[in-house]
């Protein structure tokens, strides 16, 4: 090997979160110094804390920190960093911010920008795919940018067509088209989205593939002119163009389609002389065919189950090629051993529509047993910012079966209270019979939510009893690892109500000399307002005649001994609320206050902000005529939109904001006034 031609001695990361601490880690190894930065969001994150030097680059908003290239510049020149890794998003993909850095005098783990620039563009790198003899998706890249040719290319093409963002990705200004009819709002729409997103409203079409697997392939070049590939990552398990699982090898590719995918990905980047990591992203369908999609030049969020298989370290490769060392394999040296998948931990409320979610978390405690990626704190503040992605759960197997079991059972392990999780979602993805076999492709997720059968996980009865004990104050002390079994001094008989998910529940307890014994008992209301009744009933419905109903009374109220008990809970409680991890789960209860009435939920035309968010664009205007359903607002929080609804026929009698705003959880948007009869 070769004498370095650059050393890098100080590495400023000019990221946050998981990605930051990885790449820490791996710096460490090698003996380099680290810089975090840090924004006034991320002042007490664990990325700070693990760095060697840290500096403050500006407020919390991503454009006044993390997109910020001047402060990061200023940022390399105080610390007196020699390199720049850019983790991945924010400005990992971004020329002008390689070019400043190398301005600076600090080396950019990266690409060169002229690279960057090629494939930054999706027409330009489609474009060029094609002058390199890379098989693409048949579509539309042109200049002309009006709805009447963009509508006209479509009918071309041909439908079901995809609108993209031509400068961004992630989803991002990204819209699946099935009728011709839908296309002018659709391209509207994600015009107005990339210009936010990206900086440029430009698009491009393409045919829309179905029963496609996302695949992709990731390559490595030097300076010296050598590039390889390591193999592919089967990425199809996603929600709105969101991965969720990633796993490497593909199940539907073998030994010769391997071998056809790494050539034409090498050749892709040999076409733009093309320096450090990368990945060349393809749409693969049933009959072996498989299409360019994109290039993205950066170290993947996924890369993790590439290194399991080849036991190479990447961050590792991408410091060695940015000090202009040669890559320390040839092609025939590669060999994948085993089967890895990862998941990605979001903070997202799934039934509610996988709503982002923000707040503290009151207890994190990743599981011992698989690799997990993260950068979480107990009591760190999960805010609105930045992506919802918390932690990534990577197992890795003998076999695909293998590292299946594995990762389930390591995602179990993991325990996150305070706010919620994708986790009782990924699970099931995990033990769906198509995934367990291996027939997944980009519209899995879909299919699965509209049959109905990804349903959130309720709590057990034991889960119930549980949590009862802590909300009764057994055993003591919220916010530790207890013991249940602890007994009190004094035989004790109390009830808790306890609420969860919009269930809920009255639980009884008895501690004699037998130990605990405890009845759960459904509660449904009946009647209206205030002065509503309440019965319990064993099925946790309201329907059955009066005897039907004093049956399944009898029954739910039989006392159960509860032995043996759990060695230990890990619980937190903040106020009524109480958070209990167990049976592989995370669970938020409420607590009821018992001298609270009991009322019923009714239908208000007040519409609140369910998040802490940007409003990103305002549908209607006062006065105007609505439709239940109709979009009114659009929100956008954690990189994701979410949209609000009229709640049902009637008119604007007030908006309470305007594009552009920040607005709190529980902030008034609009006033829904419905049409008089």
């Amino acid at each position: 090997m070769t004498a370095p031609g650059r050393t890098i001695g100080r590495l400023l990361i000019a990221n946050r979160g998981e990605i930051a601490c990885r790449i820490m880690r791996t710096a460490r190894a090698m003996g380099i110094e680290t810089v975090a930065v840090f924004s006034d969001a991320d002042r007490h994150s664990p990325h700070v804390a693990l760095a060697d030097h840290a500096v403050h680059i500006g407020a919390a908003a991503a454009a006044q920190s993390y997109l910020n290239i001047a402060a990061l510049v200023q940022a390399i020149r105080a610390s007196g960093a020699d390199a720049v890794h850019p983790g991945y998003g924010f400005l990992a993909e971004n020329a002008d911010f390689a070019r400043a850095v190398e301005q600076a005098g600090a080396v950019w783990v990266g690409p060169a920008p002229e690279a960057i620039e090629c494939m930054g563009n999706k027409a330009r790198a489609k474009l060029l795919m094609q002058q390199a003899g890379v098989p693409c998706i048949p579509g539309y890249e042109g200049a002309d940018q009006t709805e009447a040719t963009l509508i006209r290319a479509a009918r071309e093409v041909g439908y079901p067509i995809m609108v993209k963002a031509a400068a961004g990705g992630g989803g991002r200004g990204m819209r699946l088209v099935q009728d011709p009819d839908r296309l002018p709002d659709a391209l509207r729409r994600a015009r107005a989205e990339a210009q936010s997103a990206f900086g440029s409203g430009e698009l491009i079409l393409e045919r829309a593939l179905t029963q496609a697997r996302h695949v992709e392939i990731q390559i490595f070049g030097d300076t010296q002119g050598n590039v390889i590939h390591l193999g592919e990552r089967d990425c199809s398990v996603q929600r709105r163009h969101q991965k969720l699982i990633e796993e490497a090898p593909c199940p539907a590719v073998d030994a010769a389609l391997r071998a056809r995918m790494g050539r034409m990905a090498v050749l892709a980047a040999q076409s733009i002389h093309y320096v450090g990591a990368g990945t060349i992203e393809w749409l693969l369908v049933p009959d072996g065919h498989f299409y360019f999609m994109e290039m993205n030049t950066r170290l993947q969020v996924e890369h993790a189950v590439t290194e399991a298989i080849t036991g190479f370290d990447l961050v590792a490769w991408q410091l060695d090629v940015a000090a202009e060392k040669p890559l320390p394999v040839t092609q025939d040296q590669v060999r994948l051993e085993g089967h890895a998948i990862e998941v990605r931990l979001t903070a997202e409320d799934v039934p509610a529509g996988f709503l982002p979610q923000t707040g503290k978390i009151q207890r994190w405690v990743p599981s011992g047993r698989v690799r997990v990626d993260h950068g979480l704190a107990d009591q760190m503040l999960v805010s609105p910012y930045y992506d919802s992605m918390l932690a990534k759960v990577i197992a890795v197997g003998a076999t695909r079966e293998q590292a299946i079991g594995r990762l389930r059972l390591g995602l179990r392990d993991c325990a996150l209270l305070g706010i919620a999780t994708n986790q009782d979602f990924l699970l099931q993805c995990l033990a769906h019979p198509a995934f367990v076999r291996g027939d997944v492709d980009t519209d899995f997720v879909g299919r699965m939510l509209a049959a109905g059968e990804l349903r959130a996980t309720e709590p057990s009865a034991r889960t119930l009893v549980l949590a009862a004990m802590l909300a009764a104050g057994l055993p003591a002390g919220a916010g530790a690892q207890s013991n249940p079994n602890e007994r009190p001094l004094l035989p004790l008989d109390t009830s808790v109500r306890l609420t969860w998910s919009q269930r809920r529940w009255e639980i009884a307890l008895r501690f004699g000399h037998d130990g605990l014994a405890a009845r759960v008992l459904p509660w449904v209301l009946v009647g209206e307002g205030d002065q509503a009744q309440a019965w319990a009933a064993a099925n946790g419905n309201g329907n059955g005649n009066e005897n039907e109903r004093g049956n399944e009374r009898e029954a739910a109220s039989r006392w159960v001994l509860i032995e043996p008990l759990p060695d230990r809970l890990l619980h937190a409680r903040e106020g009524q609320s109480l958070w209990l991890f167990d049976e592989g789960l995370a669970w938020a209860f409420e607590i009821d206050d018992p001298r609270a009435g009991v009322s019923q939920p009714h239908a208000s035309g007040t519409l609140l902000a369910p998040l802490g968010s940007r409003v990103a664009s305002v549908l209607v205007d006062e006065g105007e005529a609505v439709q239940a359903g109709q979009a009114l607002v659009v929100l956008e929080a954690m990189k994701m939109e979410h949209t609000i609804v009229a709640p049902f026929d009637g008119y604007v009698a007030s908006m309470a904001v305007q594009a552009g705003a920040q607005v709190r959880v529980g902030a008034p948007l609009a006033t829904i006034e419905p049409v008089s009869a």
